[in-house]
């Protein structure tokens, strides 16, 4: 038996958190849980909001000045998130209608499908079909 019982949550640090969450929630289908302006003095945070998606929840982080996102595709911390789609043609074909066009077109890796969108702040999302 482990202590452990999934990941509760993934952060996300943005500098526009409206933007954030209209990708997240609009383009995405994640719903709003919860938001909180943080309002400590000389806290790098102006505000946090969570959405959750089915059991899925991020965590986003608007911070006053945020650093750019690494440019390297390999580094050492967290590479990506990844969805899992029902149909990898029916969800590109909805991201389009949306705006969003792959950063990586769908490749079939034997019974599954692998592609990748990036979100408002340049982050990769893989979208994979099982």
């Amino acid at each position: 038996m482990s202590v452990f019982k999934r990941i509760d949550h993934v952060e996300i640090t943005t500098g526009d958190m409206e933007r954030s969450i209209a990708f997240y929630v609009d383009v995405m289908g994640f719903k709003v849980q919860q938001r909180q302006k943080m309002e400590m003095p000389n806290s790098p945070l102006k505000e946090i909001a969570f959405l959750r998606l089915g059991d899925t929840m991020l965590e986003l982080l608007e911070a006053a000045q945020p650093a750019p996102a690494a440019s390297a595709p390999f580094q050492i911390g967290y590479r990506m998130m990844a969805l899992e789609v029902e149909d990898m043609d029916k969800a590109l074909e909805y991201l389009k209608g949306k705006g969003i066009e792959p950063s990586r077109r769908p490749a079939s890796l034997g019974k599954s499908k692998r592609g990748e969108i990036k979100d408002p702040n340049g982050l990769s999302i893989e979208l994979r079909q099982w």
